[in-house]
Parts: structure tokens; sequence; C-alpha cells
């Protein structure tokens, strides 16, 4: 796929993982409702296999390898949750899963990857380039590179949730999409366009890492230093090229949300759904919550991406954070 993707890549994308890939469910809340005012519906990638969107994607990505780069192996980087969907789904393929982590993940994605059987290679995220060590390794040891978000296959891999959303529930007014490298972002664009073209899109950044809304403006990428941030899934430094192409032709606008207002998610979350969302997974949610004097009678579509967390950091977060 030397081209950018389109919403055809996006539906061979969903009929290649299908077999594999978990079909999420659409979860509503009538407290939500009455709280915000209108009709949310949350796609809960929490429930994804590894517990995240990542496994569409990456699950694509290296199916689509040829026999010598299966042999060969994959290296990828990330700060748990495309390491994880990685290292899965390259035990589904037999292929050999190298993974570029920073030193400070969170415990359960390490664990979880090199559960999954997942060489792990640490690194600093603040004072090391996890793309130069990725690029390294795949020319040094003969590897594929599968970035977690900048890749063609990944983004229309992405996409399928969206798609799920679009076919499960119709039009939406609004949808908000966490926003870290674009990966999901831009495949959710290309849902939006094909299934329900008047819906307008938003990319959720954190509060730290506006890269993205930046990056639109000034018509061109923009490189930021990491994020201090909770969301460790949205740490990134810069979109891709390939997402940036998409995100600035069809994304409405751009929303942040800051540390305190992802723990006011999760706690509405845990409280009156019943589910653990990972802070990063709370970026839209965290949105739709502050915008919600604009979106009153509104149908609204919120992308959970994800609920890996230690169980002991979760706790420690919900305890000090404001009543939901």
């Amino acid at each position: 796929m030397p081209q950018s993707p389109t919403y055809d890549d996006v539906q061979d994308a969903a009929a290649r993982i299908a077999p594999y890939a978990h079909r999420t469910p659409v979860l509503r809340s009538r407290l939500i409702d009455e709280r915000l005012g209108c009709e949310v519906v949350f796609k809960c990638e929490n429930f994804q296999r590894m517990g995240a969107f990542k496994f569409r994607g990456a699950y694509h990505a290296l199916s689509r390898f040829t026999p010598e780069q299966r042999r060969a192996g994959v290296v990828a980087y990330s700060s748990g949750n495309h390491a994880q969907a990685v290292a899965l789904s390259a035990r589904l393929l037999d292929i050999p899963a190298t993974i570029v982590m920073p030193h400070d993940a969170p415990a359960a994605k390490v664990a979880a990857t090199q559960g999954y059987g997942g060489q792990v290679v640490p690194y600093d995220r603040y004072t090391e380039d996890r793309e130069e060590i990725g690029r390294a390794l795949a020319d040094a040891r003969g590897l594929t590179l599968i970035p977690p978000y900048d890749h063609p296959w990944v983004i229309a891999g992405q996409g399928t949730a969206a798609k799920e959303l679009f076919e499960e529930v119709g039009d939406l007014d609004a949808l908000f999409v966490p926003l870290g490298g674009g990966g999901l972002l831009s495949g959710t664009a290309l849902s939006t366009k094909a299934l329900s073209p008047g819906c307008r899109l938003y990319g959720v950044e954190p509060e730290s890492g506006d890269k993205g809304r930046r990056s639109v403006r000034e018509g061109a990428v923009v490189h930021i230093d990491t994020p201090r941030t909770i969301a460790d899934g949205a740490q990134t430094q810069h979109l891709g090229a390939w997402t940036f192409d998409i995100i600035r032709r069809d994304v409405t606008d751009f929303h942040t949300a800051g540390d305190a207002e992802l723990v006011a998610a999760m706690r509405s979350f845990a409280t009156f759904m019943k589910i653990v969302v990972e802070p990063t997974g709370c970026l839209g949610f965290a949105a739709a919550r502050d915008l919600a004097g604009q979106l009153r009678g509104r149908r609204v579509g919120v992308i959970v991406s994800g609920g890996n967390i230690d169980l002991d950091r979760y706790a420690s977060l919900l305890s000090s954070g404001p009543s939901a």
C-alpha cells in the first residue's frame, strides 16, 4: 500500500482481522447522558484483545508480511499498548518480535509484552530517540519496523473501530478520539468521512502536548518535547507524515485535557459504567464532558482507546482525584 490509505483499505483490514480481533461493545450510561445533556455512545476498545485498539492495526500490518519478513521478525517501539499488540500479533502469526519500550513504561504493559513473547529493549524516553533505536535494530538484524501509528497498514487497521461504531449506531453529530501520534484519529477520519460525513470529528490531546493542533495550524508537523502527563499512550512528540496528511484534511478541530480532567473521567467510567479505563483512553470523554454545553441534544460518540493500567496506579489516581 504505497499510497495514503482510504476507506477501501479500512474495509480490507476489517475483513483480514475479523477472525482474530474482538468486535468491541458500544456502551451507554443513562446518568452520563443526563449529566451531559446529550446521547453519548462509547466504543469500548478497553475490551479489545490485549486491552486496547492497537491490536487492530498491529495484526493487520503483521498479517501482510511476506514469508521472508515473517522469518526475520518485526521490531516496534511503544510506551505499552502497541508493544503488547505487536507482541500478541507476532505470537499468533509465529513471527519473532523485538519491542523498544521506555524504562518507565507501566509494569503491567511490560509484563504483558514479555508474556506474549516479545523481547523488550528498554530506553529513556526523555533522553533517547526510540525511532532511531528501532531503525538501528531493523538495519542490524534485518527486521521489519512497524511504527505505532505512521504506517498505512496500521492506520487502516485502526479505522476499523469507528467502522464498527457507525455500523452499530448510525450517524453521529460529533465523535471524540484520543490523539497521540494520530493512527487512531486518522483511521477514524477515514471511516467517519465514509459512513457519517456530517459528523464533527475531534482529536483530543494531553494539555501538555498539543502537537496535533499546533501542526495543523502551522501547516507542518510540529515536534515537541515529551509531554509530562499521566496519559502515557499519548506522550508522543509529533504526528507522522501519513497521519498528519489525513488529520489536517478530515479532522474538524482539536481539544486538550489536563491530568485532573482525565482522573475525573476515569472516576466517572468506574462509578457509572463499572469499567476500567486507562488515562489515555479517557481523553475523548474528558473533552466531551468539558464541551457538554455545546453538545446538548446531540448524538455524541467517544472512542475509549484502552484499559491497560497498573492496578496500584489506578487505585492511587482514583483516590486522589475529584468525585465523579
